[in-house]
């Protein structure tokens, strides 16, 4: 590919990358098939033989599940568009207000998705073009799983490879303990349970993985239960108030347990009045908190015998989580902006971060 003129003596622009999953680009079949097909084709996704699970993927699975699919994404569609994808590009640009009033020169922002659009090449190709030179990879995904966060340091090793001047980049690996994002969940379920008051028992629902995948090596399923287990701390929760589970099956192998679907149907068959549930892996409500949690476990938990059912908001554009956000990646700018060291985590005061001499 071609490169931009290059500017001799100019400073070095910093980016960051924002990198969530990916939506199809409306809730119709096609739309949605053509997006599974991206989605489902990726070996770090699905870690069978190719010459096994292609066949099954475009003979069986791309002619039967996009027209379910499509219809769930009908349910939580917005004006806007795509949830996540709103939610992403609002936080983007909060990002980019946040930090700009905490450096001494603009970092620019970008949002991307690892499937569909906006491409993470095309992303990183616009950052270029505007100069950026130093570019940080911030997956919006708290705990780390080959499947998620290094799939989408793929898709960036995949432009860098077909870029001749390529950029510096870093990436931000994980944030599951990072107390900032910890401190947002926690206000976030306190405010909750302010407005609406308190139900008997709070369930931690993140997304699920192959077991597989876990006895390969993939840290994902132990973060999840630190990040359980710290929020369930931060809260003052005993033992019998609060469960972690596991969503979004898929296929015939086993998933990590317990699964959010059996754990809600034996609260309701045991006759729990209220239940809140809360899904700390994901930061922007889609279609996997909106219409498999708000929707599809709700009946699930209703339909047992359940008493009232409660989805708590995921952190989206909360003031806490953006600033939470901002210091996540001022932590991982060090010698990019200059920062005063925040302990055990290597981040910054934002209010006293000044850009970088060149």
């Amino acid at each position: 590919m071609s490169e931009p003129e290059q500017e001799h003596g100019s400073t070095a622009r910093i980016a960051i990358l924002l990198v969530n999953m990916g939506s199809p680009e409306a809730p119709v079949a096609a739309a949605v098939r053509r997006y599974l097909k991206e989605f489902l084709s990726d070996p770090r996704v699905v870690e069978l033989p190719r010459a096994l699970w292609l066949p099954l993927l475009h003979g069986i699975v791309l002619n039967v599940r996009p027209k379910a699919s499509a219809r769930k994404y009908a349910r939580i569609w917005g004006n806007d568009g795509s949830p996540l994808l709103v939610h992403t590009r609002a936080q983007a640009a909060r990002l980019g207000e946040a930090l700009a009033g905490r450096t001494g020169s603009p970092v620019q922002v970008e949002a991307a998705m690892r499937y569909g659009e906006p491409a993470i090449a095309g992303a990183l190709a616009r950052l270029k073009a505007l100069g950026c030179e130093r570019i940080l990879v911030l997956p919006l995904y708290p705990q780390y799983a080959a499947s998620t966060t290094a799939s989408a340091v793929d898709e960036v090793a995949r432009y860098l490879r077909a870029t001749r001047d390529i950029p510096e980049v870093r990436l931000v690996k994980h944030f599951h303990d990072h107390p900032a994002y910890l401190a947002a969940l926690a206000a976030s379920v306190r405010e909750h349970w302010k407005a609406n008051g308190r139900g008997e028992r709070l369930l931690m629902s993140f997304h699920g993985l192959p077991r597989s995948m876990i006895e390969r090596g993939d840290p994902y399923y132990g973060e999840c239960q630190q990040t359980a287990r710290l929020l369930a701390d931060s809260l003052d929760l005993d033992e019998d108030q609060w469960t972690i589970s596991f969503q979004s099956r898929f296929g015939r192998r086993k998933w990590l347990e317990p699964a959010t679907a059996a754990t809600l149907a034996a609260w309701g068959g045991q006759g729990l009045k209220r239940v809140d549930v809360l899904c700390p892996g994901f930061v922007s409500d889609c279609l996997e908190t909106l219409e498999e949690i708000g929707i599809g476990a709700k009946e699930t938990f209703l339909g047992a015998g359940g008493g009232q059912f409660r989805l708590i908001a995921c952190l989206n554009e909360r003031e806490d989580w953006i600033a939470a956000l901002a210091m996540i990646a001022l932590g991982h700018l060090s010698g990019w902006v200059s920062a005063s060291a925040d302990g055990e985590h290597g981040g910054a005061d934002p209010g006293r971060v000044q850009a970088a001499a060149p």
